[in-house]
């Protein structure tokens, strides 16, 4: 399967990177979405060998930041290991507001000026880097980038080598997503679609995502908007939920590829 790519994190409690990386190699997926810490835990070494020998490309790289405490030493020694993993983006992980700190705009230029650092890094090196907008509800302590319309912005403003990813969790509530979606992909913008649910009660904003199909968002309308603005990359499965992270990790992918063909119709 080529169009189907699961983010490390919707296996990571029960599956280290070796063991997702067979995992997503039976099940013939060709591209794999990893984070620094799970590679930093078996080894560089092994992880590659590993990629090497089920011939899998890195799709996404998790990550840069938190941006609040940056260290251009922290932050180009991740971008480096991407690029040595031949990652085809990074995300970068802004953080929220600062302890004390209730000055949101501030904030805000405060990270923009941040990112612009850490792409002339990612420029030097030879890696794209990807703004995933979070939800609002997540904006005081994990990103003050809250909407794909900033992120839009940022990148209008940064020029080549960023672009954005559209996870439908943080993106599916905004008004402007037709259009913001539509602007990504007229600039060649269109980085990734990462794929989930919302529930209906929510009960940690975090860590209770849902499983496709088991609540409210309109997936394939927004999988509609991706491919009329031109993307035509992957599906990335990316489910933070303490309920699927009890489960079997084998049975969580054989649900989440069952759904997404029926959803999106890939394969």
């Amino acid at each position: 399967m080529t169009n189907i790519v699961f983010n490390h994190a919707t296996v990571r409690e029960r599956a280290d990177m070796l063991t997702y990386l067979r995992l997503c190699s039976e099940r013939g997926l060709k591209a794999v979405s990893i984070w620094g810490d799970e590679i930093a835990k078996v080894g560089e070494n092994d992880a590659l060998s590993v990629l090497q020998d089920f011939g899998m490309r890195v799709s996404g790289y998790n990550r840069v930041g938190p941006l609040n405490d940056y260290q251009s030493d922290l932050a180009e020694a991740e971008l480096e290991r991407a690029a040595k993993f031949e990652a085809d983006h990074v995300f970068l992980f802004t953080g929220g507001l600062r302890d004390n700190e209730k000055d949101l705009a501030s904030a805000r230029r405060r990270i923009e000026d941040t990112v612009g650092k850490v792409l002339d890094s990612a420029r030097k090196i030879g890696v794209k880097l990807a703004i995933e907008p979070l939800h609002p509800m997540v904006a005081g302590d994990r990103s003050v980038i809250s909407s794909l319309s900033h992120s839009n912005s940022i990148c209008d403003a940064l020029g080549p080598g960023i672009g954005v990813v559209v996870d439908v969790y943080h993106c599916w509530w905004d008004e402007r997503l037709p259009v913001e979606i539509a602007r990504a992909g007229e600039a060649g913008r269109l980085f990734g679609f990462h794929v989930n649910d919302w529930l209906i009660p929510t009960r940690h904003v975090l860590t209770d995502r849902g499983m496709m199909g088991d609540g409210i968002i309109d997936l394939r309308g927004i999988h509609s908007m991706m491919k009329r603005a031109g993307y035509d990359g992957a599906v990335e499965v990316e489910i933070f939920s303490t309920d699927w992270w009890s489960r079997d990790p084998a049975q969580v992918m054989d649900i989440a590829i069952d759904r997404c063909r029926n959803l999106f119709s890939v394969d």
